[in-house]
């Protein structure tokens, strides 16, 4: 989950994609901030018992009646939470790497 604070009013959605740059996220249409705005995140990583805070830029949003898409660029974050994202990211792509070889060798 994530939380993204647009002219300081929180508005909820879904982490996808997550990298050490940006990620994509889903929430509701007609709350979804605009491209080119920055917002505040604070996001919640799996295994991670505090929120990561960050600054991000919209990139891009695309939007039906109900949900909008965004792509988020990381601006500015804390190192200490960088790390934690960096090493979230690497993680889970070691996981996927070694699943998809199980699959490879059955």
């Amino acid at each position: 989950m994530v939380t993204s604070y647009v002219h300081d009013r929180p508005v909820r959605g879904l982490a996808m994609d997550l990298s050490d740059s940006g990620m994509s996220l889903s929430a509701i249409s007609m709350l979804a901030p605009p491209p080119g705005l920055i917002v505040g995140l604070e996001l919640d990583v799996p295994g991670v018992d505090d929120s990561i805070w960050a600054a991000a830029q919209v990139c891009y949003r695309r939007a039906d009646h109900l949900a909008a898409g965004l792509g988020v660029r990381f601006v500015s974050m804390a190192r200490s939470h960088a790390r934690i994202v960096r090493d979230f990211c690497i993680e889970m792509r070691r996981k996927n790497l070694g699943t998809l070889l199980a699959r490879i060798r059955a």
